[in-house]
């Protein structure tokens, strides 16, 4: 069996992320490799040493490694940090089972559910590689790789069952420019990762249709009750949800210029169809899957959502975004913290 060595790190996905990731990690001294596709470009990344499609302007460092070939850029990785697109996970961890040594431990930093089964990332994990020995930690929170990528301070969230591996992935991560909380409610920090991107498309499609920053707030505000509600449902601890990959990412996918996820669905409210407003942003768009697979999620375990449901009818059902604002707004009147209170009382319980 392939031995690991303790300081290897191998970035899998050399998009936006992945690479701000990589290039963070070989600066730092690691022993970083990072694997990509040639569809995808890594050929280019590795002759120019900048990733012109993605992060351009931003070189990275020599020291770190780029190749295609998967089992190459694994052998040895004591570290395996996952960074493709959550509707690819499934396919990857598949292509990666039979290269995997025993005891690595696997970083996930995709944010979004599975359109279909509406799992977390980690279950689709344990769907595939089942009892097999390896560590499961995931890495969320407000943090634009165009920002990490040029060393502005960022802080982020690693979540895992086992508080050591937790430590080991913020061992590895933390530096003067990146830091690292731990955490212990896997279930929280993916749903509040994945969650957020829809409420980053509300706002989106909001500024979209020419309204301003009340608007937004309202949205954001009653976005994160929509998250605390669905997110206890679903096994996440409400506090998360108020933490870094909670109300932080929501605010950063919110608010920032960055965020493809609000560039998309500023184009949808100005009158763009989602194909157009994903083509023209030109990277995955995880909202607009991730608002199919909750909205379903939320019909079946019977949790209200209406801010999902309306982003769920523009993008789906092609309703007009306007109208669907309108009714968001004369829906009946409610009780601003009964529930907020409901959810924090049972907790106690």
């Amino acid at each position: 069996m392939m031995e690991l060595n303790g300081d290897k790190i191998c970035i899998a996905g050399c998009g936006s992320w992945g690479t701000a990731l990589a290039g963070m990690l070989a600066t730092g001294g690691r022993d970083t490799w990072l694997w990509g596709r040639e569809q995808d470009g890594i050929g280019t990344i590795a002759s120019l040493r900048r990733n012109e499609r993605y992060l351009p302007g931003v070189n990275i460092p020599k020291s770190l490694n780029v190749c295609s070939d998967l089992a190459q850029a694994l052998n040895g990785a004591r570290f395996i940090i996952i960074a493709v697109p959550a509707q690819s996970v499934r396919d990857f961890i598949i292509r990666l089972q039979p290269l995997l040594a025993a005891g690595t431990i696997l970083v996930n930093v995709a944010k979004g559910l599975e359109i279909g089964t509406g799992w977390r990332i980690s279950k689709i994990y344990q769907d595939i590689l089942g009892d097999y020995d390896y560590r499961y930690a995931v890495l969320s929170g407000p943090s634009h790789a165009e920002e990490v990528a040029r060393q502005m301070p960022t802080a982020i969230t690693v979540a895992s069952d086992r508080r050591d591996i937790a430590a080991a992935v913020q061992d590895i991560m933390m530096n003067p420019f990146f830091r690292v909380y731990t955490n212990d409610d896997v279930a929280g920090v993916e749903l509040g990762g994945a969650l957020k991107n829809i409420f980053a498309l509300a706002s989106g499609i909001s500024y979209g249709l020419g309204y301003g920053d009340n608007t937004a707030a309202a949205l954001l505000t009653r976005g994160l009750q929509e998250m605390i509600r669905i997110g206890a449902a679903m096994g996440g601890d409400p506090r998360t949800f108020t933490g870094l990959s909670g109300i932080g990412d929501l605010v950063v996918t919110c608010g920032s210029r960055h965020s493809r996820n609000r560039r998309a669905g500023e184009l949808i409210g100005s009158g763009c169809s989602p194909e157009q407003a994903m083509n023209e942003v030109g990277m995955v768009v995880e909202g607009i899957y991730t608002t199919r697979a909750v909205y379903d999620l939320a019909a079946d375990i019977g949790v209200d959502m209406p801010i999902c449901n309306a982003c769920y009818n523009v993008l789906y059902n092609k309703a007009d975004p306007a109208a669907e604002v309108g009714r968001l707004m004369q829906r009946d009147k409610k009780n601003e913290t009964e529930e907020t209170l409901y959810i924090t009382l049972n907790e106690k319980q």
